[in-house]
């Protein structure tokens, strides 16, 4: 796991408290992705900045409305690992807290079959929007791995989305 990720130190902390402010919500969906997106391309999928602080995959989903392969940059959470890669990830539709649900969780919603890039690998995957008590094992377990999750539920009325997504 990235290096802020690992203890309880103070670095960590602070990176919690930050992202979990309204300041935050504002700025970061305009520049996190686009620094991701770049550094992503540069690296040929080897380097993540936000991967510094949560583990990172790129999704490429096709467009709910368009029909086009759309790549997002997530941040994400892996889920039971072996041989060195994990068998499913959870992706979280927080969008920094803000009021609308992200574009891309509607399209997994139309389009469950995607790809993500994991450390440059990419991984066919097929994604499941989490309900009812999976959903509640799956968000203690979130909270748990990056309690600012739970500000950004709290900020809105809607009920972010989880999802997890299983190697096809």
């Amino acid at each position: 796991m990235a290096a802020a990720r690992k203890g309880n130190g103070l670095g960590l902390r602070l990176v919690q408290w930050m992202s979990s402010t309204r300041t935050f919500a504002r700025i970061a969906p305009h520049v996190i992705p686009a620094l991701d997106r770049t550094a992503h391309r540069l690296t040929h999928g080897k380097v993540l900045l936000s991967a510094r602080m949560l583990p990172g995959a790129i999704l490429t989903a096709t467009g709910a409305r368009s029909g086009q392969p759309r790549r997002t940059p997530l941040a994400c959470m892996p889920e039971s690992v072996s041989g060195g890669l994990p068998a499913s990830w959870l992706l979280i539709g927080s969008n920094f807290g803000r009021t609308s649900h992200p574009a891309w969780t509607a399209n997994l919603l139309a389009h469950p079959d995607a790809e993500i890039n994991w450390k440059g690998e990419d991984i066919p995957v097929r994604a499941r929007l989490l309900e009812e008590e999976e959903r509640a094992v799956a968000w203690q377990a979130l909270l748990a791995f990056w309690p600012p999750y739970a500000t950004y539920q709290g900020r809105v009325e809607r009920e972010i989305r989880v999802f997890r997504l299983v190697r096809r």
